[in-house]
């Protein structure tokens, strides 16, 4: 029996929400109280002037459920399920007394004072249980019967108008509630709906990210093993050569020589990949992206010098970012090797770094392109390579570091005369930078 009298709370979604909708009660439970007041006194020559009683009982129901409504408001821990029910039966049963009380303090035969019935009813009708909400509406009911009867017992004789007059206000209270709580009760059902295929998406995606990770750690160790693979196979061959008793020592020197190369490739394949895969610890200081441009520049361009290629560089000078200089230094060294290594014979590759919507941009351009659609989906994916002894890490590598900076790296521009990758960073600018910056505005 008690628990068909219970708070409905399921339209409860988080403390908020019920602020939200209690406030809403509350104002209304105000409007009605004010406007009670103010047709009472507006049109005192009929009601007759409002007794100081009245007054006192109004100005007691306008503090209380302000008191309601800034305790809700301005209440910062949880509200528990108890004390949503104890609320809202509380407010139901105070505009109900209050209500009747108002009625016998105006002592007038009209029911305008029975308006204040109007909210218990719609707040039944949306928080409670449908029996709970019969049991409010009989109540509202009841009060204006009994009012009338009241009434009429001290002032003599008794109108049948009265009586149907308050029969249709407590039809009324029937139709409003049977009404809103059907609406509402579609409405909690949506809710219900609604949280239940939320959860399923939620538990779906969790197992699809499960599945997509499971994937990835495959595609990785069968990428691992096979890079690994080809280095171990060509040494333990060679290795089997030398020791074959037929071979000449410039043979055997011409295989250890290979077996030698392969283990270099396997080292540097080794080191890229715990590169890629040891979690990232960035020791971020304020540094100055023209130097480290500068830097990885002079370090490549012996290598580029091979084959004639020319490496430039623009950056304005007190570009800062906060950033680990050494990982950034090893993602512009990756996207500049990269870049020399597409360059044709006597080409270009230049490093540029500008200022962009509070962020800083590097870009390595080079003229040789473009790279083809099926290798742009895979540049960045782990172990994908289109060079015959790449480890294909290098671009993994570099983005990562970028993100690991709150940043990414992408391919900007990928055009027959234009290939050119963008790496995007925090940046941290420099007092002098800014006021000429300020200054040129």
């Amino acid at each position: 029996m008690l628990k068909a009298f219970a708070l409905d709370t399921d339209f409860i979604e988080d403390a908020e929400s019920f602020k939200r909708q209690e406030a809403t009660f509350v104002v209304l439970n105000l409007f009605v109280l004010a406007t009670l007041l103010f047709t009472h006194t507006a049109f005192e020559s009929y009601w007759g002037s409002p007794p100081e009683a009245l007054i006192i009982v109004l100005a007691a129901g306008f503090l209380l459920n302000s008191s309601e409504l800034i305790w809700v408001q301005t209440r910062k821990a949880p509200i528990s399920q108890t004390v949503y029910t104890y609320l809202t039966w509380a407010s139901i049963i105070v505009n109900l007394s209050l209500a009747f009380i108002l009625a016998v303090l105006s002592d007038h035969r009209d029911l305008q004072y029975f308006a204040l019935l109007v909210v218990p009813v719609l707040r039944s009708a949306f928080r409670l249980s449908w029996l709970a909400t019969v049991g409010v509406v009989a109540v509202a009911g009841l009060l204006d019967f009994l009012w009338v009867w009241w009434y009429f017992r001290i002032h003599p004789p008794a109108l049948l108008g009265q009586y149907l007059e308050a029969g249709t206000i407590s039809l009324i209270y029937i139709v409003m509630g049977s009404l809103v709580w059907l609406l509402a009760d579609s409405l909690h059902r949506g809710q219900h709906r609604l949280q239940r295929n939320l959860e399923e998406l939620e538990r779906t995606r969790k197992r699809l990210t499960s599945e997509e990770k499971l994937a990835a750690v495959g595609r990785l160790s069968s990428a691992i093993a096979h890079e690994i693979r080809n280095p171990v196979a060509m040494i333990s061959s060679t290795l089997e050569a030398v020791l074959s008793e037929n071979m000449s020592p410039s043979a055997q020197r011409e295989m250890l020589e290979i077996a030698a190369k392969e283990t270099a490739r396997l080292e540097q394949l080794t080191g890229d990949f715990l590169a890629y895969a040891h979690p990232d610890r960035l020791e971020k200081t304020g540094c100055e992206l023209g130097h480290i441009i500068d830097y990885v520049a002079s370090f490549c361009r012996p290598h580029a010098a091979k084959r004639a290629i020319t490496i430039t560089t623009r950056a304005s000078e007190g570009m800062l970012a906060e950033v680990d200089s050494e990982k950034i230094e090893q993602a512009v060294l990756n996207l500049v090797m990269n870049a020399i290594e597409a360059s044709l014979d006597g080409g270009t590759v230049q490093i540029s770094a500008r200022r962009e919507n509070g962020q800083v941009r590097i870009e390595v351009e080079n003229g040789n392109g473009p790279i083809s659609n099926g290798t742009v989906d895979l540049l960045f994916e782990p172990f994908f390579t289109t060079k015959p002894h790449g480890t294909g890490l290098g671009l993994a590598i570099s983005r990562k570091i970028a993100c690991a900076h709150g940043g990414d790296l992408t391919l900007t521009a990928n055009g027959p005369e234009t290939v050119v990758f963008s790496m995007i960073l925090p940046s941290m600018v420099s007092t002098s930078t800014a006021r000429s910056e300020a200054l040129s505005e």
